[in-house]
């Protein structure tokens, strides 16, 4: 396991952009953790970018799962598992198939409802933690 860490503030998100963008083509499947509103959609939305989806991006808190694919044909799948109450509601939805689709990445917010599959599988680990009103403590875990 290899630990990286990048101190940012709001205004230097093109920092913490690149420091993710580095490992996207070692790591297909992302979870993001932090409190609420610590940056987790904000973090998805500007690396979204990079890949050429420049708007519509937004939290898939309701309807749990949003998917973007650029002009690439390059897909991505943003989940965010806060209403999920369990491994087999997860399980259930097929959300698991998302996976291991070809050229594709899975983003995963609030991802600790399926540790025990996320466990299993290789994944990095994105932590985001206050530090300031306007810093934020990104730690990614390989």
């Amino acid at each position: 396991m290899q630990k990286q860490s990048l101190i940012y503030s709001l205004n230097e998100m093109d920092k913490a952009v690149d420091f993710l963008y580095r490992y996207m083509d070692t790591c297909r499947l992302f979870t993001f953790e932090g409190s609420l509103g610590s940056g987790k959609t904000t973090l998805i939305r500007e690396l979204l970018k990079r890949y050429g989806i420049q708007k519509g991006v937004t939290s898939p808190t309701f309807n749990l799962l949003n998917v973007y694919e650029n002009e690439r044909r390059q897909t991505f799948y943003h989940f965010d598992l806060y209403r999920i109450n369990s491994v087999q509601d997860f399980l259930a939805s097929g959300f698991d198939e998302y996976w291991n689709m070809p050229n594709s990445w899975v983003f995963i917010e609030w991802p600790e409802v399926i540790d025990v599959l996320l466990a299993k599988k290789d994944h990095c680990k994105v932590k985001i933690d206050y530090q300031k009103t306007d810093r934020r403590l990104l730690q990614l875990i390989i």
